[in-house]
């Protein structure tokens, strides 16, 4: 174990002392859970920086595997990962000062300080996501020598800059055009801060963006923990059938974060879909299994 962690600890290291110091974060987070009793958009007023700092250390601990992963080192790939790190930073400061101070971080513009946040956030995820997109085409190019975990790595990357895309719609023009000194929302058809599901708060009683957004971001773990366990599970099956297997997942996986966005943007709640987003996702359902099994065959 110890020799694992000291290995990880060189993989990218400003990305895993970034790692290192969310994991520490995150701590404070749950500690401020306990014994802050503040309520901030219907929610803990520490659960946001918590889930955040979770993220962070999913995020910057993949991309900083996946850079392991290279053949031989890029300078333009690491000072790629170097301005995730950087931004990272400037997100968490911004998101932790907020609680501190009683606001909230995202879509608030009700006073020109707390504006001048928002706006320098969104700024900074445009940077994260031109970073992201450098680190892909870096690692895309570079052939590795396991075919199966470039394309896991590949997908991975590529499902993950889908899941920044999809979030847009939270912050375009007219979202909670009710609500004073707001710019955004990630609620469809409800207020923000009304009932959700436990710990994630996305909304039981309208469409929630978040899902989407959560669902694509992830595809950044899931996609390798899949090829790892085509290759241990399946002995069986050549490499060019895992490849194939890992295609059809990754294109559904694709397909269902953007199914997801879609019935959020109609208004409705993750566990209570209309007709139509049950026969969209039935026919999803067939299409994977279809091609699973000519791919199998």
């Amino acid at each position: 174990m110890t020799t694992v962690l000291h290995r990880a600890a060189h993989w990218h290291r400003p990305l895993m002392l970034f790692v290192s110091a969310m994991a520490i974060l995150a701590v404070v987070c749950a500690v401020g859970l306990a014994v802050d009793p503040r309520v901030l958009t219907g929610v803990p007023i520490w659960l946001k920086p918590l889930k955040f700092c979770l993220s962070f250390v999913l995020y910057g601990g993949t991309l900083a595997w996946m850079l392991s992963l290279l053949p031989r080192r890029s300078r333009t790939a690491e000072w790629a990962g170097t301005v995730v790190v950087a931004v990272g930073v400037l997100e968490m400061a911004v998101i932790v000062g907020q609680v501190l101070r009683g606001r909230t971080s995202h879509y608030n513009e009700s006073t020109p300080f707390d504006a001048a946040l928002w706006q320098l956030m969104g700024a900074a995820i445009m940077v994260l996501f031109a970073a992201h997109l450098v680190i892909g085409v870096v690692l895309v190019r570079q052939p590795l020598a396991d075919r199966v975990a470039r394309c896991a790595v590949g997908f991975g990357l590529g499902l993950t800059l889908l899941g920044m895309l999809v979030a847009m719609p939270m912050v375009l023009p007219g979202r909670a055009p009710d609500v004073e000194g707001i710019a955004g929302a990630h609620s469809v058809g409800v207020p923000d801060g009304g009932p959700g599901l436990p710990l994630l708060g996305w909304s039981t009683t309208g469409g929630d963006l978040r899902i989407g957004h959560f669902v694509g971001l992830h595809a950044l773990q899931a996609m390798p923990i899949l090829a790892l366990l085509l290759h241990r599970w399946t002995d069986r099956l050549d490499e060019r059938t895992r490849l194939r297997l890992l295609t059809v997942a990754g294109v559904a996986y694709g397909v269902f974060t953007v199914l997801l966005t879609w019935q959020a943007l109609r208004g409705q709640p993750l566990l209570r879909p209309d007709a139509l987003t049950l026969a969209a996702l039935a026919v999803l359902l067939v299409a994977t299994a279809t091609a699973a099994g000519a791919a199998l065959a």
